[in-house]
């Protein structure tokens, strides 16, 4: 009888092995304890993540994460899954991912070497240059002509270092101002408190887009860096970060990219039916057909 018992419970363990090795970690483990992913969505980075006329968040990020949160759904087999939204900021963005507040972030953040160290990053879903938007009037075109301006930028963004970079090695002279989000920082631009808003064209380009009269400001300037903008999530959390790869590279694969590029990029987009009319760059191109989440 005893050995019948231990031969009864060693294949009881046998069996319990593969269960244990599939036991989820990490967020799905937290998604699917709470019975809820949270998304980190911004509120003026059209048209990646943005408020509409109800406000609620949408966007070309926004549209991606969607697709990553069906992926969640039946990987855990939880199709009532609760999706919460939370508003971040360039500032906010990776502390409440740190902190375990978001899930997702779904918005226009750099993919950087530097924020590597503090978060993890989808494979590339854009990718971006840094410019200046201006009055098209001011009669700024290069660099030299910010000396001895207000320029601007959004607090905790990758473009306020291009300007200090610049500053220190042509020895320009600019004040330094800070919007807390874009839309501040162009509404600088826009009543005059500032020469310049240093960001991502694209944002730029959006921001443009969405002002009153879109004719009386130019994008200009050299493109200070290229970046690539990644879906991001937490660091050291290969489970999860495998889970938004594949869907990602599913959706590249399956032409799926494309097709909300062109949603979102070359055609009409609420609330005020603009169109930003900004055909896909080749390094995007290079990026959907070989994805990376590299960085810069």
């Amino acid at each position: 009888m005893r050995k019948a018992l231990v031969l009864a419970a060693a294949v009881a363990g046998a069996f319990a092995l593969p269960s244990q090795a599939a036991e989820l970690t990490g967020t799905l483990k937290k998604i699917q304890d709470s019975k809820v992913l949270v998304l980190g969505h911004r509120e003026s980075s059209t048209p990646f993540s943005y408020l509409d006329e109800k406000q609620q968040p949408i966007g070309y990020s926004m549209d991606l994460c969607w697709r990553v949160v069906e992926a969640v759904k039946a990987k855990l087999k939880m199709p009532s899954l609760v999706v919460k939204r939370v508003p971040v900021t360039s500032q906010t963005r990776i502390p409440l991912m740190v902190n375990g507040t978001i899930d997702l972030e779904c918005g226009s953040t750099t993919n950087s070497k530097e924020r590597q160290k503090q978060v993890a990053f989808g494979v590339t879903t854009f990718v971006t240059s840094v410019r200046m938007a201006v009055k098209a009037n001011s009669g700024i075109s290069k660099l030299d002509d910010l000396n001895g301006k207000p320029v601007v930028t959004t607090t905790g963004t990758t473009s306020d270092r291009y300007i200090k970079q610049n500053e220190q090695g042509k020895a320009i002279d600019v004040k330094n101002l800070y919007g807390k989000d874009h839309a501040e920082s162009f509404l600088m631009v826009e009543t005059g408190r500032a020469a310049a808003f240093v960001m991502d064209d694209v944002l730029l380009a959006g921001a443009i887009a969405n002002a009153k009269n879109p004719k009386e400001f130019a994008i200009v300037g050299p493109a200070l860096s290229v970046e690539p903008y990644g879906i991001m999530l937490r660091k050291d959390d290969p489970e999860f970060k495998q889970l938004v790869d594949d869907t990602l590279k599913g959706l590249m694969k399956s032409g799926e990219v494309e097709k909300l590029y062109q949603k979102w990029f070359m055609s009409p987009i609420p609330p005020k039916n603009i169109n930003l009319n900004l055909p896909m760059s080749d390094k995007l191109k290079e990026a959907i057909k070989n994805p990376n989440d590299t960085g810069v």
